[in-house]
């Protein structure tokens, strides 16, 4: 007797269809508002000047919102956040400043940003205040001396 003869004999499997899967979508579906991460500014601002005053929405993380540039100033929070630091804090007291008035330009910003209640108020009054707020930009808008309006 060989071997051959003592193997059994196969026999044939039917095939079976493989599920199947959805098409991937062209485009993600859009973020809803309560989908959003935490990270959401509301900016209002006054004195700037024509087309920088009003209150817009930023969301990060994605990016959205009524502001004009909202992707820009995600970014450049991302790029200024650090850890233990309140990337929002006003000057510290007692600081040595110009005596640069910067214009009437007033913002207020409100939210949550890494998970931090924000709630800041920003000027021009004085050389520490505009850096301060040109650090914001574009989260704020370029005001230059002579851009504001009274």
């Amino acid at each position: 007797m060989t071997a051959l003869a003592t193997l059994p004999a196969l026999t044939a499997v039917p095939a079976v269809a493989a599920p199947a899967v959805p098409a991937a979508p062209t485009a993600p579906p859009p973020v809803r508002p309560e989908d959003q991460g935490g990270d959401h500014l509301t900016v209002v601002v006054r004195h700037a000047g024509a087309g920088r005053d009003g209150t817009f929405e930023v969301f990060c993380h994605p990016a959205g919102g009524s502001h004009p540039d909202a992707a820009d100033a995600c970014r450049v929070l991302d790029e200024r956040t650090r850890w233990g630091r309140d990337l929002f804090a006003p000057e510290a007291p007692g600081g040595t400043c110009t005596m640069l008035y910067g214009g009437p330009a007033t913002a207020r910003v409100t939210g949550s940003w890494a998970g931090r209640a924000v709630d800041a108020v920003y000027d021009r009054s004085d050389g520490c205040a505009i850096g301060r707020w040109d650090r914001m930009v574009p989260l704020l808008p370029t005001v230059g001396l002579g851009d504001s309006v009274t």
